[in-house]
């Protein structure tokens, strides 16, 4: 099972990885969101993965494997503000695009020659 949660942690990355270093802004914020998903499956499993286990120590049980419930806790605050973050970033790359017509990033790093000569 750890391996099968490990590959879905790399796969999730490398597409994240791959969509994130696009030229577009809607691929970006797909990239985004599947690295924010890889990372969130990263912290619910180091919690332990366990099945049937409970998710606290109870008494009179001993030697039991429990699951730890700190990281389930933290992957639903993560996952509640990641939906919130992505939201307000498809809104903000809907009204580039709207306004621009095109979605594609345009960042062109100019040639440090060109920048000394515009100085001065």
């Amino acid at each position: 099972m750890e391996f099968l949660v490990a590959s879905a942690i790399g796969v999730l990355t490398s597409a994240g990885l791959y969509l994130l270093f696009r030229m577009r802004t809607f691929p970006v914020i797909l990239g985004i969101s599947l690295l924010t998903y890889a990372v969130n499956v990263f912290l619910f499993a180091s919690g332990r993965l366990s099945t049937g286990a409970p998710p606290i120590l109870q008494k009179g049980v001993d030697g039991v494997i429990y699951s730890d419930p700190l990281p389930q806790a933290l992957v639903l605050t993560a996952i509640v503000i990641s939906f919130g973050m992505t939201a307000v970033v498809v809104m903000i790359a809907l009204g580039a695009y709207l306004g621009g017509d095109d979605d594609k990033v345009n960042d062109a790093v100019e040639p440090s020659s060109k920048r000394a000569e515009d100085a001065t």
